[in-house]
Protein backbone atom coordinates (compact mmCIF):
# COMPACT_ATOMS: atom_id res chain seq x y z
CA UNK A 1 0.00 0.00 0.00
CA UNK A 2 1.76 3.13 -1.12
CA UNK A 3 0.91 6.29 0.80
CA UNK A 4 0.98 9.66 -0.81
CA UNK A 5 3.76 11.75 0.62
CA UNK A 6 3.56 15.98 -0.24
CA UNK A 7 6.50 17.35 -1.62
CA UNK A 8 6.99 19.61 1.89
CA UNK A 9 6.67 16.22 3.35
CA UNK A 10 9.23 14.39 1.88
CA UNK A 11 11.75 17.50 2.36
CA UNK A 12 11.52 17.41 6.36
CA UNK A 13 11.64 14.05 6.16
CA UNK A 14 15.20 14.54 4.53
CA UNK A 15 16.17 17.08 6.68
CA UNK A 16 15.36 15.29 9.93
CA UNK A 17 16.95 12.21 9.19
CA UNK A 18 20.32 14.03 7.51
CA UNK A 19 20.42 15.37 11.03
CA UNK A 20 19.91 12.52 12.91
CA UNK A 21 23.29 10.86 10.76
CA UNK A 22 25.32 14.29 11.67
CA UNK A 23 24.30 14.06 14.95
CA UNK A 24 25.62 10.23 15.38
CA UNK A 25 28.66 11.30 13.41
CA UNK A 26 29.01 14.51 15.74
CA UNK A 27 29.03 12.39 18.89
CA UNK A 28 32.02 10.04 17.44
CA UNK A 29 34.26 13.03 17.06
CA UNK A 30 33.56 14.70 20.26
CA UNK A 31 33.68 11.35 22.11
CA UNK A 32 36.60 10.30 19.92
CA UNK A 33 35.10 7.01 19.37
CA UNK A 34 34.61 5.85 16.11
CA UNK A 35 32.94 2.62 17.04
CA UNK A 36 29.70 4.88 17.57
CA UNK A 37 29.63 5.22 13.74
CA UNK A 38 26.95 2.89 12.16
CA UNK A 39 26.99 3.63 8.87
CA UNK A 40 23.99 1.14 8.03
CA UNK A 41 22.37 4.22 10.22
CA UNK A 42 22.33 6.14 7.57
CA UNK A 43 20.61 4.13 5.41
CA UNK A 44 17.71 3.01 7.56
CA UNK A 45 16.97 6.27 8.60
CA UNK A 46 16.30 7.60 5.09
CA UNK A 47 14.30 4.27 4.17
CA UNK A 48 12.31 4.00 7.02
CA UNK A 49 11.59 8.25 7.61
CA UNK A 50 12.02 9.00 4.23
CA UNK A 51 11.45 6.34 1.83
CA UNK A 52 8.65 4.79 4.26
CA UNK A 53 10.23 1.69 2.88
CA UNK A 54 7.49 -0.92 3.67
CA UNK A 55 9.05 -3.62 4.28
CA UNK A 56 11.68 -1.90 7.02
CA UNK A 57 8.68 -0.59 8.80
CA UNK A 58 5.87 -2.74 8.76
CA UNK A 59 7.21 -4.30 12.18
CA UNK A 60 8.51 -1.29 14.29
CA UNK A 61 9.88 -3.66 17.13
CA UNK A 62 11.71 -5.45 14.65
CA UNK A 63 13.48 -2.28 13.69
CA UNK A 64 15.48 -2.22 17.40
CA UNK A 65 15.13 -5.81 17.87
CA UNK A 66 16.74 -7.62 14.68
CA UNK A 67 19.82 -5.23 14.27
CA UNK A 68 20.68 -5.20 18.11
CA UNK A 69 20.85 -8.56 18.33
CA UNK A 70 22.79 -9.43 14.79
CA UNK A 71 25.16 -6.83 16.34
CA UNK A 72 25.46 -8.33 19.26
CA UNK A 73 26.31 -11.49 17.40
CA UNK A 74 28.59 -10.18 15.26
CA UNK A 75 30.20 -8.03 18.36
CA UNK A 76 30.40 -12.22 20.57
CA UNK A 77 31.70 -14.10 17.44
CA UNK A 78 34.67 -10.83 16.77
CA UNK A 79 35.75 -11.82 20.26
CA UNK A 80 36.73 -15.49 19.19
CA UNK A 81 40.35 -16.74 18.00
CA UNK A 82 39.76 -17.51 14.82
CA UNK A 83 40.65 -16.15 11.36
CA UNK A 84 38.73 -12.97 9.95
CA UNK A 85 36.96 -15.12 7.09
CA UNK A 86 35.93 -17.94 9.45
CA UNK A 87 34.18 -14.70 11.44
CA UNK A 88 32.62 -14.01 8.72
CA UNK A 89 31.60 -17.16 7.82
CA UNK A 90 30.41 -17.90 11.23
CA UNK A 91 28.51 -14.60 11.69
CA UNK A 92 26.53 -14.80 8.30
CA UNK A 93 25.25 -18.03 8.89
CA UNK A 94 23.91 -17.32 12.43
CA UNK A 95 22.40 -13.77 11.14
CA UNK A 96 20.27 -16.26 8.74
CA UNK A 97 19.71 -18.42 10.94
CA UNK A 98 18.18 -15.74 14.08
CA UNK A 99 16.23 -13.46 11.06
CA UNK A 100 14.65 -16.96 10.16
CA UNK A 101 13.50 -17.56 13.79
CA UNK A 102 12.13 -14.28 14.15
CA UNK A 103 10.64 -14.66 10.79
CA UNK A 104 12.26 -11.56 9.66
CA UNK A 105 13.50 -9.68 6.30
CA UNK A 106 15.12 -7.04 7.42
CA UNK A 107 18.11 -6.53 5.27
CA UNK A 108 19.88 -3.43 7.41
CA UNK A 109 20.30 -6.55 10.03
CA UNK A 110 22.81 -8.14 7.99
CA UNK A 111 25.24 -5.41 7.55
CA UNK A 112 24.83 -4.27 11.48
CA UNK A 113 25.53 -8.01 12.41
CA UNK A 114 29.02 -7.55 10.32
CA UNK A 115 29.73 -4.25 11.00
CA UNK A 116 31.70 -5.13 14.34
CA UNK A 117 34.34 -7.53 12.04
CA UNK A 118 34.50 -4.80 9.84
CA UNK A 119 35.75 -2.05 12.23
CA UNK A 120 36.89 -5.18 15.01
CA UNK A 121 34.49 -3.54 17.34
CA UNK A 122 35.82 -4.71 21.11
CA UNK A 123 34.01 -1.46 22.94
CA UNK A 124 30.57 -1.86 24.76
CA UNK A 125 29.86 1.88 23.21
CA UNK A 126 29.36 -0.11 19.48
CA UNK A 127 26.54 -1.87 21.08
CA UNK A 128 24.72 0.82 23.52
CA UNK A 129 25.07 2.98 20.24
CA UNK A 130 22.91 -0.01 18.05
CA UNK A 131 20.57 -0.27 20.67
CA UNK A 132 19.95 3.82 21.08
CA UNK A 133 20.04 4.55 17.30
CA UNK A 134 18.34 1.54 16.44
CA UNK A 135 15.65 2.54 19.09
CA UNK A 136 15.19 6.50 18.19
CA UNK A 137 14.60 5.01 14.68
CA UNK A 138 11.68 2.65 15.73
CA UNK A 139 10.22 5.41 18.15
CA UNK A 140 10.26 7.76 14.52
CA UNK A 141 8.32 5.19 12.80
CA UNK A 142 6.07 4.43 15.69
CA UNK A 143 5.19 8.53 17.13
CA UNK A 144 4.51 9.01 13.01
CA UNK A 145 2.70 6.22 12.62
CA UNK A 146 4.82 5.67 9.43
CA UNK A 147 3.51 1.79 9.74
CA UNK A 148 -0.31 2.59 9.40
CA UNK A 149 -2.11 0.55 6.91
CA UNK A 150 0.92 -1.75 6.46
CA UNK A 151 0.49 -5.54 6.85
CA UNK A 152 1.98 -6.94 9.46
CA UNK A 153 2.88 -9.52 7.60
CA UNK A 154 4.20 -11.07 4.20
CA UNK A 155 5.26 -14.68 2.96
CA UNK A 156 9.15 -14.65 3.01
CA UNK A 157 11.25 -17.37 0.48
CA UNK A 158 13.59 -18.77 2.94
CA UNK A 159 15.17 -20.30 0.06
CA UNK A 160 16.82 -17.09 -0.84
CA UNK A 161 18.66 -17.12 2.42
CA UNK A 162 20.50 -20.00 1.54
CA UNK A 163 20.94 -18.56 -2.11
CA UNK A 164 22.68 -15.63 -0.06
CA UNK A 165 24.85 -17.91 1.97
CA UNK A 166 25.83 -19.85 -0.80
CA UNK A 167 26.94 -16.71 -3.10
CA UNK A 168 28.93 -15.14 0.09
CA UNK A 169 30.81 -18.02 0.52
CA UNK A 170 32.29 -18.17 -2.95
CA UNK A 171 33.04 -14.31 -2.67
CA UNK A 172 34.62 -15.06 0.87
CA UNK A 173 36.63 -17.67 -1.19
CA UNK A 174 37.66 -15.32 -4.14
CA UNK A 175 38.76 -12.87 -1.78
CA UNK A 176 40.72 -15.03 0.37
CA UNK A 177 42.28 -16.75 -2.75
CA UNK A 178 43.05 -13.22 -4.17
CA UNK A 179 44.98 -11.91 -0.83
CA UNK A 180 42.39 -9.25 0.17
CA UNK A 181 40.21 -10.87 3.18
CA UNK A 182 39.04 -7.68 4.30
CA UNK A 183 37.12 -6.63 1.40
CA UNK A 184 35.15 -10.10 1.44
CA UNK A 185 32.26 -7.83 3.42
CA UNK A 186 31.19 -4.37 2.09
CA UNK A 187 27.97 -4.08 4.20
CA UNK A 188 25.72 -1.73 1.53
CA UNK A 189 26.61 -4.26 -1.35
CA UNK A 190 25.42 -7.52 0.47
CA UNK A 191 22.05 -5.53 1.98
CA UNK A 192 21.18 -4.37 -1.94
CA UNK A 193 21.98 -8.39 -3.02
CA UNK A 194 19.82 -9.89 -0.20
CA UNK A 195 16.86 -7.42 -0.95
CA UNK A 196 16.86 -7.91 -5.07
CA UNK A 197 17.10 -12.11 -4.77
CA UNK A 198 14.03 -11.80 -2.40
CA UNK A 199 12.33 -9.44 -5.45
CA UNK A 200 10.32 -11.58 -8.04
CA UNK A 201 11.99 -9.77 -11.37
CA UNK A 202 15.42 -8.25 -11.66
CA UNK A 203 16.92 -7.13 -14.78
CA UNK A 204 20.32 -6.30 -16.50
CA UNK A 205 19.58 -2.78 -16.15
CA UNK A 206 18.56 -2.53 -12.74
CA UNK A 207 22.01 -4.61 -11.67
CA UNK A 208 23.64 -1.65 -13.92
CA UNK A 209 22.42 1.23 -11.95
CA UNK A 210 22.55 -0.37 -8.40
CA UNK A 211 26.63 -1.18 -9.32
CA UNK A 212 27.18 1.94 -10.57
CA UNK A 213 25.38 4.61 -7.94
CA UNK A 214 27.04 2.09 -5.24
CA UNK A 215 30.21 2.13 -6.98
CA UNK A 216 30.01 5.97 -7.20
CA UNK A 217 28.81 6.30 -3.61
CA UNK A 218 32.16 4.17 -2.31
CA UNK A 219 34.38 6.75 -4.33
CA UNK A 220 33.01 9.60 -3.53
CA UNK A 221 32.81 8.50 0.18
CA UNK A 222 36.89 7.98 0.52
CA UNK A 223 37.56 11.12 -1.47
CA UNK A 224 36.00 13.39 0.79
CA UNK A 225 37.43 11.21 3.69
CA UNK A 226 40.98 11.74 2.70
CA UNK A 227 40.43 14.97 1.38
CA UNK A 228 38.96 17.06 3.63
CA UNK A 229 39.86 16.73 7.65
CA UNK A 230 36.51 17.41 9.39
CA UNK A 231 33.98 14.42 9.36
CA UNK A 232 30.62 16.16 10.06
CA UNK A 233 31.42 18.53 6.74
CA UNK A 234 32.53 15.83 4.84
CA UNK A 235 28.85 13.47 6.41
CA UNK A 236 26.92 16.40 5.05
CA UNK A 237 28.68 17.05 1.86
CA UNK A 238 28.38 12.70 1.75
CA UNK A 239 24.41 13.24 2.33
CA UNK A 240 23.85 15.97 0.00
CA UNK A 241 25.60 14.70 -3.23
CA UNK A 242 24.16 10.75 -2.63
CA UNK A 243 20.87 12.83 -2.99
CA UNK A 244 21.70 14.56 -6.23
CA UNK A 245 23.28 10.94 -7.46
CA UNK A 246 19.94 9.28 -6.82
CA UNK A 247 17.85 11.86 -8.23
CA UNK A 248 20.26 11.83 -11.96
CA UNK A 249 20.29 8.42 -11.95
CA UNK A 250 16.43 7.55 -10.91
CA UNK A 251 16.31 4.81 -8.71
CA UNK A 252 15.39 5.13 -4.60
CA UNK A 253 18.50 2.91 -2.70
CA UNK A 254 19.33 3.48 0.67
CA UNK A 255 22.29 1.68 1.12
CA UNK A 256 23.87 4.28 -1.07
CA UNK A 257 24.26 6.54 1.75
CA UNK A 258 25.54 3.82 4.50
CA UNK A 259 28.51 3.70 1.66
CA UNK A 260 30.57 7.03 2.52
CA UNK A 261 30.32 6.97 5.96
CA UNK A 262 32.60 2.91 5.67
CA UNK A 263 36.21 5.02 5.46
CA UNK A 264 34.93 6.19 9.20
CA UNK A 265 34.82 2.60 10.23
CA UNK A 266 37.05 1.01 8.20
CA UNK A 267 41.32 0.91 8.66
CA UNK A 268 42.57 3.53 6.21
CA UNK A 269 44.40 0.92 4.14
CA UNK A 270 41.13 -0.87 3.61
CA UNK A 271 39.14 2.29 2.96
CA UNK A 272 41.81 3.61 0.14
CA UNK A 273 40.51 0.02 -1.61
CA UNK A 274 37.11 0.42 -1.34
CA UNK A 275 36.29 2.19 -5.00
CA UNK A 276 38.11 -0.79 -6.74
CA UNK A 277 36.40 -3.41 -3.71
CA UNK A 278 33.25 -2.09 -4.60
CA UNK A 279 33.36 -2.01 -8.41
CA UNK A 280 34.74 -5.97 -8.55
CA UNK A 281 32.29 -7.01 -5.58
CA UNK A 282 29.18 -5.29 -7.55
CA UNK A 283 30.28 -6.61 -10.68
CA UNK A 284 30.36 -10.45 -9.17
CA UNK A 285 27.51 -9.88 -6.85
CA UNK A 286 24.82 -8.38 -9.05
CA UNK A 287 26.16 -10.35 -12.27
CA UNK A 288 25.61 -13.87 -9.74
CA UNK A 289 21.92 -12.68 -8.97
CA UNK A 290 21.20 -11.36 -12.52
CA UNK A 291 22.24 -15.11 -13.83
CA UNK A 292 20.51 -16.89 -10.78
CA UNK A 293 17.10 -14.76 -11.43
CA UNK A 294 16.93 -15.57 -15.14
CA UNK A 295 17.88 -19.60 -14.56
CA UNK A 296 15.28 -19.15 -12.15
CA UNK A 297 12.83 -17.44 -14.41
CA UNK A 298 13.38 -19.87 -17.13
CA UNK A 299 12.67 -22.53 -14.54
CA UNK A 300 9.42 -21.40 -13.95
CA UNK A 301 8.48 -20.78 -17.76
CA UNK A 302 9.36 -24.07 -18.34
CA UNK A 303 7.13 -25.53 -15.12
CA UNK A 304 4.35 -23.34 -16.82
CA UNK A 305 4.50 -25.07 -20.16
CA UNK A 306 4.20 -28.52 -18.80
Amino acid sequence: MDVAISKKETIISYIIAIIFIIVMITAAVMLKDHEIILPEVAAMAIAMWVYREAGWIRQPSKIFIAPSVTAAIGFAVNQLDITYLAKVSLTLALILLFLRIIQSNLAPSIATGLLPLVMNANEWSFIISVFTLTFILMLGVLAFGLNRGLEKKVKIQYKYMLVFLVLNFVWIGLCWVAGYPKLAVIPPILVVVYEVLQKPMYNGKMAFKQGLVLTISATVGTLLYFAIDSWILVTLLDMVLMLLLLRIVGIRLPAVYAFPLLPFVFPDDIAAMLPIGSLIASVFMFGSVLTYKKIEMKRRGEVMQM
